[in-house]
């Protein structure tokens, strides 16, 4: 039933999701009730590849499946040869603030950089030692210099302009301090100087805090902040695709967090960045560049402190009124997902009870009839319609089987009584409306 699986990826999708979180890998194994949505986006992918460059937002209820989706994309993504990278907004950081919040946020998208040899993040030194490779290797034939030799500190100045000089053709904002920067990586790279080597990576995740303090470690002016991080990134994208890569996909998720800024001015300001990343993407002033962003309804659709409170946003988001629940448009930038089905649960469950199984090396005595006596007994639970959600129902089934695995004699059916519908939905949004803004 589960093909190809890896051990190290059956481990990650059981610890995870009794975690109550989604798994880093393996995703696409325990996927139902989503071709549609992955058939548009491979399509979407294929115009990324093609120099375009495109903004989504996944909007669906709270457990509805929304960071599973974006890891699902980056699985797909990553065998599209892209470059990935995966971020929540937190109330610490956001894509617009002048306070340190937004270079944050970048700090957490390259630490979260995935490529396919590298699904589960921290791939930015692989990817920087892998071009300057590149570099070197069309140094050595252009200058025909033995690739042995080329690494000797007399051709060092040979290797500094060629990164300087194909950096400053890809780059247009910051190029300079940036190719400074790899140069010095390159410099810590060749002459095992991991001391040098650390401090340019630390510049390039946004890690440094104080002009002062990069200039005495690596000699240079600037500092990627939360003026310029945006530039940064579309710098490292023009760099990846350099490299051979198909393009830069960024996932942006928990999207509430911006909905839940209190004040107007502030949530306002980031919904300007939202836009202004939109219209980049969609007006050709960025290529082979993807962000995704994922939230609730109310991010997208209140017209108080949602995306729809921004009217330039709203005109642009607003569905595409011929859509129906059965006749769905995913070539629009918003696509809303819809709650899988009991079938479709059912299927999942099944999926899930046969990774557990190999997981623990063990074959519960759990049947079909067993995953559909617990599936009645949660959907017709006080409150399931309201609140019942996938996460829930996945957690409780592995928790179950987790219980199962300990106590093989204990009663399965009464277990299943004992279940409980809890609202998962956080408290602090109960209460948003009434807040006064300042």
């Amino acid at each position: 039933m589960i093909d190809n699986i890896k051990p190290k990826e059956v481990t990650s999708i059981v610890n995870s999701l009794v975690s109550g979180v989604v798994p880093k890998i393996g995703v696409q194994h325990i996927t139902v009730g989503r071709s549609e949505e992955i058939n548009a986006f491979i399509s979407s992918l294929e115009d990324v590849k093609n120099g375009h460059s495109l903004a989504k937002f996944w909007i669906g209820d709270f457990g509805s499946g929304k960071s599973f989706m974006l890891h699902l994309l980056n699985t797909v993504a990553l065998k599209q040869k892209f470059v990935v990278a995966n971020a929540d907004f937190t109330p610490e950081n956001r894509i617009y603030s002048n306070d340190g919040k937004s270079v944050l946020l970048y700090a957490a998208i390259m630490d979260n950089i995935a490529i396919q040899t590298k699904p589960e993040g921290g791939a930015l030194p692989t990817l920087l030692e892998k071009w300057i490779e590149q570099v070197i290797t069309k140094v050595s034939e252009k200058q025909n210099i033995a690739l042995t030799d080329i690494r000797n500190d007399e051709y060092l100045p040979l290797v500094q302009n060629a990164i300087l000089r194909t950096v400053n053709e890809i780059t247009e904002v910051g190029g300079f301090d940036f190719a400074s920067v790899i140069i010095k990586y390159y410099e810590g790279y060749i002459k095992g100087d991991e001391y040098l080597r650390r401090n340019a990576l630390k510049w390039l995740k946004g890690e440094y805090k104080t002009k002062t303090e990069a200039r005495q470690d690596l000699g240079v002016r600037e500092i990627i902040n939360d003026a310029n991080y945006y530039d940064m990134l579309k710098n490292f994208c023009k760099l990846f695709v350099s490299m051979g890569y198909s393009g830069f996909m960024i996932n942006l998720d928990e999207a509430i967090n911006l909905y839940k800024i209190t004040t107007s001015a502030a949530r306002e300001k980031n919904y300007e960045k939202i836009l202004s990343i939109y219209n980049d993407c969609y007006q050709g002033k960025v290529s082979n560049f993807f962000v995704n962003f994922a939230g609730t309804g109310d991010f997208l659709e209140n017209e108080r402190r949602g995306l729809f409170s921004y009217q330039a946003l709203k005109s642009r988001l607003e569905p595409n009124k011929f859509e129906s629940l059965e006749i769905r448009d995913f070539a629009q930038p918003v696509i809303k997902l819809k709650p899988l089905n009991h079938n479709e649960i059912f299927v999942l469950l099944k999926k899930l009870k046969a990774i557990f199984d190999m997981n623990y090396k063990t074959e519960l005595n759990v049947s079909d009839e067993d995953i559909t006596s617990f599936m009645e007994e949660m959907f017709n639970k006080p409150g399931a319609s309201e609140f019942l959600t996938p996460r829930e129902v996945i957690r409780d089934f592995l928790n179950i089987l987790n219980i199962i695995r300990q106590n093989p004699e204990i009663d399965k059916r009464k277990l299943f009584g004992e279940i409980e519908i809890s609202d998962e939905r956080p408290n602090d949004l109960v209460a948003l409306d009434s807040i006064e803004e300042i």
